[in-house]
């Protein structure tokens, strides 16, 4: 017996294509052009081939940009997942402080981006900003505006508290999922708290964690406008990730054939370690069901 195919279900998903065209793939083909191309105004273009890729990959610049971002990402999520799987343990699995916990975790992630940066950087200020003037007042020589160090611990904690909820509410749904008669078996073999973590709850968490540290992962390569509200990108350029990096010299210096070879190479940087990613949860699933 032949299988019949409907295929009425593609008018279903035609406005998400025509949404996507005209929201994504036409700009990016803008993008495109720009990078090929070099202008002198008036909307005149000459054509540049890979001229500006091959400066991008000679610059300085983009590569102390790219290995700030490179270590601002695997700082935070060294930080973000084992601090969410923890607060995920160690919240209440049911009952009223269950949901009281999911709707305190939940605040910090619906507060807009610009607004997590002005508040943090309000309240590391030490003239009237509550943890600045703290940690003068006792005698620590803070202040995120000229000292290096200073400015990255600010943007990592802010990072860490606006977003490691997301990575708890995520690794507590894995958790959710664990059945009971689990924990009944392990209670009767007398396994170790830290047996039970390691064969029971974290194999059931891969899935989830996966998903957590490709959204975080992707969020915090595409950083900008926190950091860019509390610091500027500085002191200096310490904080100069290559969101920041790239829109000055798209906006500020209006170099928009190299700011259009380095969006595409950052974009394919992003997509690059996003197919990894996929791979190793594909390869995650097929192994779990096995």
């Amino acid at each position: 017996m032949e299988k019949t195919t409907n295929h009425k279900a593609w008018f279903l998903v035609l406005p998400v294509l025509i949404l996507v065209a005209f929201s994504a793939v036409i700009p990016l083909m803008t993008v495109v052009n720009y990078s090929v191309q070099d202008t002198f105004g008036n909307n005149q273009f000459f054509w540049a081939g890979l001229e500006w890729f091959e400066e991008m990959l000679d610059s300085e610049r983009m590569w102390a940009a790219l290995w700030r971002q490179m270590g601002f990402s695997a700082l935070i999520l060294a930080i973000e997942v084992p601090l969410g799987i923890f607060v995920a343990l160690n919240m209440p699995k049911r009952g009223f402080w269950a949901s009281f916990c999911l709707v305190l975790m939940s605040l910090p992630l619906l507060i807009p981006w610009n607004v997590v940066g002005t508040i943090w950087q309000i309240f590391g200020r030490v003239d009237i900003g509550l943890l600045g003037h703290t940690l003068a007042a006792i005698g620590v020589d803070y202040n995120y505006t000229r000292d290096v160090l200073d400015a990255w611990i600010t943007v990592v904690v802010m990072d860490v508290w606006h977003w490691t909820s997301l990575i708890a509410l995520l690794a507590y749904a894995g958790l959710q999922s664990i059945p009971d008669a689990f924990y009944q078996a392990a209670k009767i073999d007398q396994a170790s708290r830290w047996k039970v973590f390691r064969y029971i709850e974290l194999p059931k968490m891969q899935g989830v964690l996966m998903i957590a540290i490709l959204l975080r992962f992707m969020d915090s390569f595409m950083i900008y406008t926190e950091p860019f509200v509390v610091t500027g990108g500085g002191p200096g350029n310490a904080t100069t990730f290559l969101s920041i990096d790239l829109v000055k010299m798209a906006i500020g210096q209006f170099d928009l054939g190299p700011a259009a070879a380095f969006s595409i190479m950052y974009f394919l940087v992003i997509l690059l370690v996003s197919w990894v990613f996929y791979t190793v949860m594909t390869n995650l699933d097929k192994r779990d069901a096995k």
